[in-house]
């Protein structure tokens, strides 16, 4: 069952929580991150609307488990990232947490928070850690803040207690495989006296639509992207490796706040440009090979997710700039249709369509299409990939890429164009498009001076 409840303003919410709207200026929900905090009312209404999607029973969610802290879970990356549905919640990094979302039709809706108490060994390895207290209580919006010593205990009780909502409604817990290692979650989903739903369909429904929080940070994370590429455009040329460019566009976005890639980083020039994931980025550029960058920063926990093909000595031969004027036009076609209402599978076809009606003779008669070996779209958030249905029509808030490409194996080169964009109320935004896309504009940029 949905409950629809008028929406809290901010000082119902907030009253709610035990909370003042003011937050801490020394913040550690992500301590250091550029991107700040998630607003606490922001982290309210999404509890509020997984309370209202849930109807009556309760929602358990583990924080993600600490990694190995001798690097063979993180090749690329740091000590810790949060679950991205407990972050989304809580906006809180912190390891070895649990939220407990009680949902009920006829009383208030109840969080509670289990965090770790102060372990002063451990904070002189990884230093300060969140604790129960105010700061928790203002950064999260959640009132009932407790350690997480006694969370396995209070959280049967949640559950099994007599008058607990799930003996009414239904138990929520995430069924991934990393979730039910936990040895909490795996005794909640084989209780034989309560129905146990997948919380994980749940939230990305919720996760398809994004807030005025996530859109914000999924274009710092685009801006960053761009930054990137061109660092990447500055250096390339003819003898350059593949690795040069990676690190110059990886070095730039860190510089300017991504806390990590947003995912691993394709650089692939030449014949290794028709492997659509090829990440080790060893070759190195030769003359007349077209460059293929598939690459991305994460920001406050959201990524990018673009692409684009320049040429290595810095024009396109005819060939080339036949099929990337072919791919490009395919792209804008899709581009132009993006609006509420319409579907990816749709936006895939015209992009298609596109292709049929103008290959001409350039695929030996027959559509370049059978070229383009992958779908044209995916949402972007958290994840890459991102959580929630594909056959849905599109609303204002998702947030998708759109990306046709055609390999040309036999031929020893790919095309490949990439952008992320928002739907709007009226139709789109392309959050990329301060990265130039036309095959003169590439060209153009690239006969600047370049870096020695």
């Amino acid at each position: 069952m949905h409950r629809r409840l008028a929406p809290r303003t901010l000082a119902t919410l907030l009253a709610l929580s035990g909370t003042v709207a003011t937050t801490p200026s020394t913040s550690r929900a992500q301590p250091g991150s550029f991107a700040g905090p998630v607003p606490a009312e922001r982290l309210a209404a999404r509890r509020q609307a997984l309370a209202d999607r849930i109807g009556v029973g309760v929602a358990v969610l583990a924080a993600a488990p600490e990694r190995d802290e001798d690097g063979r879970d993180h090749p690329q990356d740091n000590f810790y990232r949060q679950d991205n549905d407990f972050f989304y919640l809580t906006g809180l990094e912190t390891p070895n947490a649990w939220l407990v979302i009680v949902a009920r039709d006829s009383a208030p809706d109840e969080s509670i928070l289990f965090i770790p108490a102060r372990d002063t060994l451990k904070e002189r390895w990884w230093g300060p850690q969140l604790v129960p207290g105010p700061e928790v209580q203002a950064l999260t919006g959640i009132r009932d803040v407790r350690p997480n010593a006694d969370a396995a205990r209070d959280i049967m009780r949640a559950v099994r207690s007599g008058n607990s909502p799930a003996r009414r409604g239904t138990l929520f817990i995430k069924r991934t495989p990393e979730m039910l290692r936990n040895p909490v979650l795996r005794e909640l989903n084989e209780l034989p006296d309560l129905r146990v739903d997948d919380l994980s369909r749940t939230l990305a429904g919720l996760r398809l639509i994004k807030d005025a929080d996530e859109i914000a940070r999924i274009r710092r994370a685009t801006d960053l992207s761009v930054e990137g590429h061109l660092a990447a455009w500055r250096v390339a040329k003819p003898g350059t490796w593949e690795r040069e460019l990676e690190a110059d566009a990886e070095a730039t976005w860190r510089r300017l706040g991504a806390e990590r890639n947003a995912y691993p980083s394709i650089v692939a020039g030449g014949l290794r440009s028709v492997h659509l994931h090829m990440t080790n980025n060893r070759g190195q550029l030769g003359d007349g090979d077209v460059i293929v960058m598939d690459m991305a920063a994460e920001h406050g926990y959201y990524k990018s997710d673009v692409t684009r093909t320049i040429p290595a000595n810095g024009r396109f031969t005819p060939r080339q700039r036949a099929i990337y004027d072919l791919t490009l036009g395919a792209q804008q076609a899709a581009l132009d249709s993006v609006r509420p209402g319409i579907t990816i599978g749709r936006l895939n076809a015209i992009a298609r369509d596109y292709m049929r009606a103008h290959s001409g003779t350039l695929c030996g008669g027959e559509s370049c299409d059978r070229f383009f070996v992958h779908g044209l779209s995916h949402w972007l958030g958290m994840d890459t990939h991102d959580v929630g249905p594909y056959n849905v029509p599109l609303q204002p808030g998702m947030v998708l890429t759109v990306e046709p490409g055609l390999t040309m194996a036999a031929e020893g080169f790919r095309i490949g164009i990439e952008d992320v964009v928002v739907v709007t109320a009226t139709g789109a935004e392309n959050l990329s498009a301060k990265l130039p896309r036309k095959a003169d504009e590439i060209e153009a940029f690239l006969r600047r001076p370049r870096v020695k």
